[in-house]
């Protein structure tokens, strides 16, 4: 996921200041994600151990905060200015937004879920589940980016045509 942000921000960043954010946003979210998960390079090895050991309830908190704030901006803020201007770049644009943003929703709900079992959570035996959760969001979430980044494209093409 990181390596298709990568392409991402080298293709439509700097085009414009909601596209740079929105990047930015997911790069943050991916790299909390990596942090939690145990994945390099962002993992950070406890005491040189070889065994990967479980998250902190502060971690995945923080964690769950950006996912959630990262949903929410989509559906609450920049769903609507990518429709708004794809609306106004043609039928084609605005047929695309119209058929993506419906598949993005079930995807919110993953997450969501995922923030309401770990969000607030106290035992630690929930825990136990996180790496099965995570991989099950982690899916969600590509799933997610791919049907953003169409959205990115269009946009991106709005801007790029201005003169």
């Amino acid at each position: 996921m990181l390596r298709k942000l990568e392409k991402a921000e080298q293709k439509w960043g700097g085009s414009n200041k909601l596209i740079d954010q929105w990047l930015d946003n997911r790069r943050n979210l991916l790299v909390h994600y990596c942090q939690i998960a145990g994945l390099p390079p962002y993992s950070k090895p406890e005491n040189h151990k070889s065994e990967k050991a479980l998250p902190s309830f502060e971690q995945i908190k923080s964690f769950c905060d950006l996912l959630v704030d990262y949903v929410s901006e989509g559906h609450f803020e920049v769903y609507d200015q990518v429709v708004s201007a794809c609306e106004k770049v043609g039928e084609s644009s605005k047929a695309l937004a119209q058929q993506v943003l419906p598949k993005i929703t079930p995807t919110t709900h993953v997450a969501l879920d995922f923030n309401d079992k770990y969000a607030e959570a106290q035992d630690e035996r929930v825990l136990y589940q996180l790496d099965d959760d995570l991989s099950q969001l982690a899916q969600a979430m590509e799933s997610r980016f791919e049907l953003e980044d169409k959205l990115l494209e269009a946009l991106h093409q709005q801007y790029a045509e201005r003169p």
